[in-house]
C-alpha cells in the first residue's frame, strides 16, 4: 500500500517536474511537434500516476489483492515506457524509439483491466 502511493507520488512530482521543463526549458528549443510529444508523455504519466495512488489506497482498505498489485506494477511500467519512450523521442528525435511506446500503451490497458476486475471483484 504504502508502496504504491510514494510510487504515485513520486511520478506525480515528475510530472510535474517534467511538464515544466518542457514548457519552459525546451520551447524554443525542439520542434512545435516534439514540444507536443513531450507534453503527451506527462499528461500520461500524471494520469497513471494518479492511478497508482488510488491503487495504493484501495490496497489499504480492501484484502490484499494480485490483481491491484499487477495493475499498479503495470501503470509504472507503462509510464517508463510510453512516457520514457515519448521523453527521449522528443529530445533525440531518434525516431526508432517510438516503437517502444505502444507497449506502454499496452501496459496501461492491462492495468486499467485489471483494476475493473478487481472492482467487480472487491468492491
Amino acid at each position: 500500500m504504502k508502496l504504491f502511493i510514494l510510487i504515485g507520488a513520486i511520478n506525480a512530482f515528475l510530472a510535474v517536474g517534467l511538464g515544466a521543463f518542457g514548457a519552459h526549458g525546451l520551447e524554443g528549443k525542439v520542434e512545435p511537434k516534439y514540444l507536443e510529444t513531450w507534453k503527451t508523455g506527462v499528461t500520461y504519466q500524471m494520469f497513471h500516476a494518479t492511478g497508482i495512488i488510488i491503487i495504493g489506497v484501495l490496497l489499504g482498505k480492501l484484502p490484499a489483492s494480485a490483481l491491484l498489485s499487477w495493475s499498479g506494477w503495470l501503470m509504472l511500467i507503462g509510464i517508463v515506457l510510453f512516457s520514457g519512450s515519448l521523453y527521449v523521442l522528443s529530445v533525440t528525435k531518434i525516431s526508432v524509439l517510438g516503437a517502444i511506446t505502444p507497449l506502454g500503451g499496452v501496459s496501461f490497458l492491462a492495468a486499467w483491466v485489471l483494476l475493473m476486475i478487481a472492482a467487480v471483484k472487491y468492491l
